[in-house]
């Protein structure tokens, strides 16, 4: 279960389970999402870019974020909607690349319902070097019970 808006706490820093990506994520998000740019699915035009091979889409990773989050029991049966998201995209996320999210309370705010409050989270994706390949902010609208 997800924690509650109240539980949410700002400057709170929560470090998601890893996940490895691998060749058949990259294939079946391009067929979910008709993204068929040679960097994600033609090896020979990839390995001839600036990143030697196939790439995974960066939505991909931006999905991946919330649902390692859900997995870390932050949002599961909590979050009642996502608001609004900026995202940055540092660096190229590869097939064998392993990956986890470090997620960061910046703030919170209550709203004029009382069963419910936004949450402002930072979410880092990380890969396993340590480098900082994605970045992005969220307002999660958040129960203040627990489901």
């Amino acid at each position: 279960m997800g924690l509650s808006y109240d539980a949410f706490e700002p400057g709170a820093t929560y470090t998601t389970p890893r996940r490895t990506i691998i060749e058949a994520d990259i294939t079946q998000f391009a067929g979910l999402t008709a993204d068929f740019n040679p960097l994600h699915v033609d090896e020979v035009h990839a390995a001839a870019s600036q990143f030697g091979t196939r790439i995974a889409h960066g939505p991909m990773l931006v999905g991946m974020a919330f649902g390692l989050a859900s997995r870390a029991g932050l949002l599961d049966g909590t979050v009642m909607g996502l608001l609004g998201i900026t995202w940055t995209f540092t660096g190229p996320v590869r097939a064998q690349d392993t990956v986890h999210v470090v997620v960061t309370v910046v703030g919170k705010r209550p709203t004029r319902k009382d069963d419910r409050g936004v949450v402002d989270l930072r979410l880092d994706v990380v890969n396993q070097h340590g480098e900082t390949v994605q970045t992005g902010t969220a307002a999660l609208m958040v129960s203040r019970q627990a489901a």
